[in-house]
């Protein structure tokens, strides 16, 4: 429902307006506001997991055609990742995307894989993230999203899916070096924006964190 809620506010923040989706919404006096935080979520959770910026990172986005997948590759783009691989099964579903991206941030470069080893393989070796926007992991049955044999050594691997808190994809990735995160953060982040945009002024991400990690 990120669509209709876009087009239901009278106001759409700049950034929520380019991935094209609302996820937050503020019920003003004189106004409906929209917000997305997906994006901003998962920038901040890059960050501070891998102590880098976003825009410092080429980045390979594994199923890019769905919504989250989407979502991260317009921010990656706002925020000038030099290049960003999107990989998706049905390939021709990201020509699309690819184009508004492309208008979006002409200084990067933006390529269009299938899901295929021996694709992936060449592409991936060019990234510095890898991150998983498909829900391939969350279940113990679920095929691998990727086989081992693609992640290159030694990259940052990041894993939207929190629940289980390592998937097959996390530890294969562990297994070659690489530094590895699960989508825990990027939930903690997007809360605490959503949280500042309903009450103003407000600091509570010690709170939230504390919480998320007396669930676990």
């Amino acid at each position: 429902h990120k669509l209709e809620a876009l087009e239901a506010c009278d106001e759409v923040d700049p950034e929520a307006r380019e991935l094209g989706a609302v996820n937050t919404v503020r019920f003003d006096a004189d106004a409906t506001r929209g917000w997305n935080t997906d994006g901003p979520g998962f920038a901040a959770a890059v960050e501070e997991e891998f102590s880098v910026a976003l825009g410092d990172l080429s980045v390979a986005i594994l199923g890019a055609g769905g919504g989250a997948g989407m979502a991260i590759a317009t921010f990656c783009a706002l925020r000038g990742s030099p290049r960003i691989v999107l990989a998706n099964r049905t390939v021709e579903k990201l020509a699309p995307l690819a184009d508004r991206l492309r208008a979006l941030a002409p200084c990067s470069e933006i390529v269009t894989v299938p899901m295929d080893p021996d694709v992936l393989t060449i592409e991936l070796a060019k990234c510095g993230l890898i991150a998983n926007a498909t829900s391939l992991g969350m279940k113990e049955t679920d095929p691998a999203v990727l086989p081992a044999d693609c992640i290159p050594a030694g990259c940052f691997v990041y894993d939207a899916i929190y629940q289980p808190a390592v998937t097959r994809l996390l530890a294969d990735a562990a297994a070659k070096g690489c530094r590895t995160a699960n989508g825990l953060a990027m939930l903690l982040h997007q809360g605490v924006l959503a949280f500042r945009i309903w009450f103003p002024g407000t600091e509570p991400i010690e709170h939230m964190r504390s919480g998320l990690a007396s669930t676990r």
